[in-house]
């Protein structure tokens, strides 16, 4: 499926939305919180952030909520209310389902994480996850971060490849996303993260 942002998905409107990201500890769920915040401020938004660090130790579950529009009072995402998420490993994807809109986009990586509580026998991994997805999600875009990041020469930038896919769909300036990763990303890793957010974004976009 392919994806071509039309000039009215890009205008500025200040409509407040919501943003689920999802992952497990060591993918770098922070990190795209901050970059997606960030360049939601530089593109003229009022934002607030609720991020859970509690389980940020590698396997555990982490989530971040992010909410940008004009005037935004409060961090919390209702479920129901989701406009995106940003999953990085498919089971925290449909652990967090509940809080989409049926229409929200969904932008999950083809990455499979054994979590803690599969890894000590609280619970099984699904074979047939990406029917569960398919089936969960109306506008699905399964997206290999971890290939493009490794085209890119950065592994670690599967996050940053994932934020490149879900940059088709948010209202924010092209700029931003540059200015924001030169400030955030470490100068030697820089131009990988780059090409790995513009590999993303072509991934499913124009």
């Amino acid at each position: 499926m392919r994806y071509v942002p039309s000039r009215r998905s890009r205008g500025r409107n200040k409509m407040t939305r919501n943003l689920i990201l999802c992952g497990v500890g060591g993918q770098g769920i922070l990190l795209a919180s901050t970059v997606i915040s960030n360049a939601a401020l530089r593109s003229g938004y009022d934002v607030k952030t609720n991020e859970v660090h509690g389980m940020a130790q590698r396997g555990g579950s982490v989530v971040a909520q992010i909410r940008f529009g004009k005037a935004v009072h409060s961090p919390l995402i209702k479920k129901g209310t989701a406009d995106y998420m940003l999953a990085l490993e498919k089971i925290e994807a449909l652990r967090y389902a509940d809080y989409m809109k049926p229409d929200g986009i969904v932008i999950v990586a083809r990455t499979e994480i054994i979590p803690v509580t599969v890894s000590t026998g609280m619970a099984k991994y699904p074979e047939n996850v990406d029917d569960l997805l398919r089936g969960r999600f109306e506008n699905l875009y399964m997206v290999d971060g971890l290939a493009i990041a490794r085209e890119s020469g950065e592994p670690r930038a599967a996050n940053v490849a994932l934020i490149g896919a879900l940059s088709n769909f948010l209202p924010f300036e092209e700029n931003a996303w540059e200015k924001v990763l030169s400030e955030t990303v470490p100068t030697k890793a820089l131009q990988a993260n780059l090409k790995a957010f513009q590999k993303g974004k072509r991934a499913i976009g124009n």
